[in-house]
């Protein structure tokens, strides 16, 4: 097994993206999906405040009622980690591709996102520069 890059990073604190996407409590099931339609976005954290209320992943959406909060589909257990946590081990270790990472009162901190290959995690920088990449495009394919 070659070893992951990690740039570094010994815990998931180190790391995490810093500003995920978020969603606030009201969020409903449509809007989840909607999120979904981005083939990058693999969970949905929704939040009331700074406090982590769930992760969703497409999976829980199945056969909901579009105006159910959205909150109400995801849940926590298995799908958050501590900023502690060792990275290496969490690696090894990984249920699914995103963890939510938390304090010890549930405050959302970041997102730990491992990359498509497996062989590391995403950056802050990686995904500006495909948000920059993205809007690139759809400026030079928009219409004039």
């Amino acid at each position: 097994m070659t070893a992951p890059d990690f740039r570094g990073a010994t815990t998931a604190g180190e790391a995490m993206l810093r500003a995920p996407k978020v969603l606030d409590a009201t969020a409903t099931v449509a809007e989840v999906r909607a999120l979904f339609e981005d083939d990058h976005v693999h969970a949905a954290l929704v939040v009331a405040g700074r406090t982590l209320l769930g992760v969703v992943e497409r999976a829980d959406l199945a056969g909901l009622p579009e105006a159910l909060p959205a909150y109400r589909a995801g849940r926590l257990a298995g799908r958050v980690i501590g900023p502690e946590a060792d990275l290496y081990a969490t690696w090894l270790g990984m249920p699914r591709r995103r963890l939510a990472v938390v304090d010890e009162d549930g405050e959302l901190l970041g997102l730990l996102c491992l990359k498509r290959s497996g062989r590391g995690f995403c950056s802050d920088a990686d995904v500006a520069a495909r948000g920059r990449a993205r809007a690139a495009t759809s400026v030079s394919a928009s219409p004039l």
